[in-house]
């Protein structure tokens, strides 16, 4: 049974054509879209790698149908950098070093982007590594990450007084 969804996916109108009500977002993303930004880890929602943001709340793209997505806005990874200049979480993950081997850092960076923007953790570590307890790092990089999200955070909120001045 052929069907097709319409969704904003990284800022553009998409209609998507499914041949499959039982494909999930990340084989969407990953097969059919050419997006692997997006990471296939555990493909059980416990490990965090596919982290996305949907209508701007970070969800696991292996445990979400794509059938389900009519008229949803999808950000990856892929459509977070403005051109060439990057996300400042993308930035601060380089800048403290939030990432060894890279597998998850999609993930992580998406759950950060989505961490920020639901609610500020007010330079608190513990309500980072909180919030971010869905995305597993199997290098450890959690130090970095950790410092990484407070940094954006810092960076983000100076930006929107720099805005509202």
């Amino acid at each position: 049974m052929a069907f097709s969804i319409q969704m904003t996916l990284n800022g553009d109108k998409r209609r998507v054509d499914l041949d499959d009500p039982r494909v999930t977002l990340l084989d969407l993303l990953r097969e059919r879209l050419d997006l692997t930004g997006t990471k296939k880890g555990c493909d059980r929602g416990q490990c965090g790698a596919c982290t996305v943001l949907v209508d701007g709340r970070r969800i696991n793209a292996c445990l979400t149908l794509a059938a389900s997505l009519e008229g949803a806005t999808v950000e990856t990874i892929e459509g977070v950098a403005d051109g060439t200049e990057l996300h400042p979480v993308q930035q601060a993950f380089i800048d403290h070093d939030g990432f060894q081997c890279g597998y998850c850092t999609p993930g992580q960076i998406m759950s950060a982007i989505g961490l920020l923007r639901e609610a500020r953790v007010h330079g608190d570590p513990e309500r980072v590594r909180e919030q971010m307890s869905g995305n597993l790092c199997r290098c450890g990089a959690y130090a970095g990450i950790v410092e990484a999200v407070l940094d954006a955070e810092r960076q983000l909120a100076g930006n929107t007084e720099r805005g509202a001045a």
